[in-house]
């Protein structure tokens, strides 16, 4: 497959700038691979394709405020931070993009606060627009996570155009977000509601959680025609034993399994036994999924409407069938989806 077979035209009045009032009252497009036929639903209705001893997979990470403000020295320029990861916690050493790049060279310093208490030091270009920062803080570090923490903003992506707000600082989580670590939300779990899961409880599904933080791997463009010449950026990744036990079971069972995002369907293809098992992970994970691709686990996958030419298309269009899920986004700009983070949703079976 090559790059431009995953183009498309969207409408910008579709991209979504804002979430839905409830979590669950998502639209939801259901794409029956069999049948290769369309269902439009509300997402609370997902829960009429599932059984007693279904499982979903779900990406527990939690996303950080990871977008800061700072001012150059000498000339006082306004300088975006994006926290991607961070390398040392004792040397407070960080992984960033830095917007404008060209402004930047290495032993400049960043002041950030207003009153510029927190200071870092570029010590590294990395890549074209990457940098890595040295954070020049004298105190536990508790205090300087406490710190970034304060100065740093929800960082929603720049397609929803429009200043962060207090909505954003709960709507661009999961409501099952524990482990701290992401740069975006995993977006096909944020129209989970809490009534929703419990009813999925009581009707016997059983839920198995991992950790991917999603980084800017996950968005990085892809400028290759040839897709086998992509190369992801690594992403930390763990799967606990609890989560393997609860899909084999469940595959021994010949139930279904559900993959809540790409991110977890990248997650359980990345530890996947040569029996068709999920075996726990606890490392980094830079797979790249596209078709033609033979997936091991999940029998359907949740998932949102994404930009063109993403790797996220890519595994979707892998996993639903090329000329299926090219169909089924036609069909949802022609019906008005509402498309990408806080847009709508799409089950695959």
């Amino acid at each position: 497959m090559k790059l431009s077979q995953f183009k498309y035209d969207l409408p910008e009045e579709l991209i979504a700038q804002y979430p839905v009032e409830n979590r669950d009252e998502s639209r939801l497009l259901v794409v029956n691979r069999k049948e290769g036929k369309f269902e439009h639903k509300m997402f609370h209705e997902v829960i009429d394709y599932f059984d007693d001893g279904d499982a979903m997979v779900f990406n527990n990470t939690r996303v950080f405020p990871a977008r800061m403000y700072g001012n150059k020295e000498k000339t006082g320029a306004r300088i975006e931070v994006f926290l991607l990861r961070e390398l040392n916690r004792e040397s407070l050493l960080w992984d960033v993009l830095v917007d404008p790049a060209r402004k930047i060279r290495i032993g400049n310093k960043l002041y950030f606060g207003e009153d510029e208490s927190l200071v870092a030091e570029v010590i590294d270009n990395t890549t074209s627009r990457g940098r890595t920062l040295r954070f020049l803080y004298d105190g536990p570090y508790e205090d300087f996570k406490e710190a970034i923490t304060a100065l740093g903003e929800t960082p929603i992506p720049k397609y929803i155009d429009r200043p962060v707000e207090p909505i954003d600082e709960e709507r661009f989580q999961t409501i099952f977000a524990k482990e701290e670590g992401a740069v975006a939300a995993p977006t096909a779990g944020l129209h989970f509601s809490r009534e929703l899961l419990k009813r999925l409880e009581l009707k016997g599904l059983n839920f198995a959680e991992l950790t991917l933080h999603v980084g800017l791997g996950t968005f990085r463009p892809v400028e290759v025609e040839d897709l086998t010449k992509h190369k992801m950026d690594s992403e930390q990744l763990r799967i606990p034993e609890t989560a393997a036990f609860t899909v084999n079971h469940t595959k021994d069972a010949k139930k279904k399994v559900c993959a809540i995002g790409t991110t977890v369907m990248r997650s359980i293809e990345t530890s996947v036994s040569t029996e068709g098992r999920l075996k726990p992970f606890d490392g980094w994970t830079n797979k790249f999924i596209f078709p033609p691709y033979d997936f091991r686990i999940a029998d359907a996958m949740i998932t949102n409407f994404h930009m063109p030419m993403s790797t996220l298309l890519m595994q979707v269009c892998a996993f639903g069938g090329y000329d299926l899920v090219i169909e089924a986004y036609q069909e949802a700009i022609k019906e008005k989806y509402r498309f990408y983070s806080y847009g709508d949703a799409m089950l695959i079976l």
